[in-house]
């Protein structure tokens, strides 16, 4: 498989501050991979890039060979870390914005994941608790047979019991042949289902590899390294 997503001598400036500095990794097709560091690291900037949402201040991004654009939004499925829908629409009308506006939009596998997630499409995002409006925006999200999934803090809004339940709910319905890019600073509770870490420090790549080859050469989880190399 080849190349899916690329970032080569990444920065970006906001004024005279680094929010990243010479980024540069490659990610391959069929993988999960966990975009690591604490808060301020640097992780949602380089996601943001990657939709179009901010412009970078030198440097290149490349989604399966093409930089962000119209063509690249049609094989990403992105996850931000926040709401976007208008608090008065039903989730049933999100359902069908989405499968109006992607066409590898899965609308039944949606609606079967909203509802082993306890969801009533016919009930406005208002009414629902910051947990399920988290947990229904997911859904939609893994419902696109995309080739790059880019979740941004997937689980930074829920409760600990709740996390295990929403990694599954990534696992078993994400497109296999695709990568998913996990965003977060909670290591523990993802570790187990990565291939591959990217650790961003203060905007930089501070290591880039395989769980494997980290717990082979450290003899140690993943989330030990990445606490011993973000101690304060």
């Amino acid at each position: 498989m080849g190349k899916i997503f690329e970032c080569m001598g990444l920065t970006k400036h906001f004024g005279a501050v680094p929010a990243l500095d010479g980024v540069t990794f490659s990610l391959d097709s069929g993988r999960i991979v966990g975009l690591l560091g604490p808060n301020g690291s640097g992780k949602t900037t380089l996601i943001k890039i990657a939709n179009e949402l901010l412009v970078p201040s030198g440097g290149a991004i490349l989604i399966d060979g093409k930089a962000p654009g119209a063509e690249t939004k049609s094989i990403v499925s992105y996850l931000p870390d926040r709401m976007y829908f208008e608090s008065r629409m039903k989730v049933c009308d999100c359902v069908a914005l989405f499968a109006d506006f992607y066409g590898d939009f899965d609308r039944a596998k949606a609606d079967e994941m909203l509802a082993s997630l306890g969801i009533d499409g016919n009930r406005m995002f208002k009414h629902l608790s910051k947990g399920t409006k988290e947990k229904a925006q997911l859904a939609l999200v893994m419902s696109r047979k995309a080739k790059l999934y880019l979740l941004d803090e997937p689980i930074g809004g829920v409760d600990p019991a709740a996390r295990d339940y929403i990694l599954n709910t990534i696992i078993r319905n994400y497109n296999e042949e695709g990568t998913v890019v996990i965003s977060t600073h909670l290591i523990a509770d993802i570790e187990k289902i990565l291939d591959d870490v990217i650790f961003l420090n203060y905007g930089r790549v501070v290591r880039a590899q395989s769980v494997d080859e980290i717990r082979e050469q450290e003899m140690k989880s993943v989330d030990e390294v990445f606490r011993e190399v973000f101690r304060c």
